[in-house]
């Protein structure tokens, strides 16, 4: 492997492995700086297909790709392509840094890749059934094809497990909890630390004296309390379907409709299938799962789109403000994610009638501001409302910069 110079900068691989589709992107550390990315799409399925685009053009593969390893050969080509490709040569890669959905309780943080963190992501599978084992994959053939460097595991639970007790644990049997660890994992942790710290940094405060509640709205979506740098409280549960209304998720709801329509004839498959792919915006709009299609529609006075939007709204409000009981201040609050950074309309409805919790919204900023890193709040607003896009990719390759450099200082 070809030694890099601190001052020219070591690059760093994120790679995303999920069931059917690999992505990465390329970081130039510590400068931060992305040199371009990709995503191989349909693997093991027909129409198998890479598209990477970085600093020297694009490149386009087309070619069957059976499994992760054959995947992680087309991102190698597509990485060191003569005339597009974004490295000379692989042995530029300094160290890689891998998503992982699931990590339990064992893991509070980003950890180096050894034999015992991957016996410790296959114990999880069972909690990330869909995504553990992929993550998994990825790791394995990732280590065939960078023997040399440092692999660094990023849990997207790992920010949640500073959740005390109160947090974390449901109102069931205790035996529950100690048996099958039923308890509030919590989602997008990389994401709400990170944009956690750009806001603070953004708004010039510091971490260690700052209160912070996240509201990452997209497809998925999750609000998270932060106390001075640890997550307090999070929407999300045992699994990702818990919280807030979402694209079609359905969120929260009374364990009891579960039972009611078992006893009409669905099945837990039917039930699976409607509460994580056919409720929340698009199930109850009708119409689609994407804001700006029902922000159309209730311009037109759609009733079903109206009403789907304001529920939306009202289930995050409802939880910041429960959220602004439980850390008695809060100093930022911070949109984030397709909708949090897009929706300029959403992020009104949500902000309006905040403004007891002294969260009092700038309307003007916050239209003029649109998806950009900004202020939106009124100047005299006791918590200051910052847009924040965010970046887990970017998040994982600091945490491998940081971990890995610890390897060879």
């Amino acid at each position: 492997m070809t030694t890099r110079d601190r001052d020219a900068g070591r690059i760093v691989l994120v790679i995303n492995s999920g069931s059917s589709s690999l992505k990465y992107e390329v970081y130039e550390m510590p400068r931060e700086r992305s040199l371009g990315k990709g995503v191989v799409e349909r693997i093991s399925q027909s129409g198998s297909f890479l598209r990477q685009s970085g600093w020297n053009g694009t490149t386009e593969i087309v070619r069957d790709a059976p499994d992760h390893g054959t995947a992680l050969t087309m991102m190698a080509e597509a990485l060191t392509d003569g005339r597009n490709g974004i490295l000379g040569s692989l042995d530029e890669v300094w160290g890689v840094g891998h998503r992982v959905v699931h990590g339990g309780e064992k893991y509070a943080e980003s950890v180096l890749i050894d034999d015992a963190v991957i016996d410790a992501i296959e114990e999880n599978t069972e909690l990330a059934p869909l995504h553990n084992p992929a993550n998994l994959m990825g790791i394995r053939e990732a280590k065939r094809v960078f023997p040399g460097c440092p692999q660094v595991a990023v849990f997207d639970t790992a920010f949640h497990q500073t959740l005390r007790p109160a947090a974390y644990l449901y109102g069931l049997p205790r035996a529950l909890y100690e048996k099958y660890r039923i308890r509030r994992y919590g989602f997008h942790g990389t994401s709400h630390r990170y944009v956690a710290n750009q806001a603070v940094r953004f708004a010039k405060r510091s971490i260690d004296n700052t209160n912070v509640i996240s509201c990452h709205l997209g497809n998925g979506a999750s609000i998270t309390a932060i106390e001075n740098g640890r997550s307090v409280d999070t929407s999300m549960g045992f699994t990702p379907l818990e919280g807030l209304m979402m694209g079609t998720r359905s969120g929260d709801l009374d364990p009891s409709i579960i039972f009611y329509l078992l006893e009409r004839g669905y099945s837990p498959e039917d039930l699976n299938r409607m509460f994580n792919k056919e409720s929340g915006l698009l199930g109850l709009s009708g119409i689609s799962n994407d804001l700006r299609d029902l922000e159309e529609a209730a311009e037109r006075g759609d009733r079903n789109a109206i009403d789907a939007l304001d529920v939306y709204a009202y289930r995050v409000r409802k939880f910041i403000g429960a959220y602004a009981a439980n850390i008695v201040k809060v100093d930022i609050l911070v949109f984030t994610g397709g909708i949090g950074q897009y929706g300029t309309r959403m992020r009104e409805r949500i902000c309006n009638r905040l403004e007891n919790l002294g969260i009092v919204m700038d309307y003007r900023k916050n239209l003029e501001n649109g998806p950009r890193e900004g202020i939106i709040s009124k100047e005299y607003s006791p918590t200051t409302i910052i847009v924040e896009p965010t970046n887990e990719e970017l998040q994982i390759a600091i945490d491998t910069f940081e971990l890995g450099d610890r390897t060879v200082a």
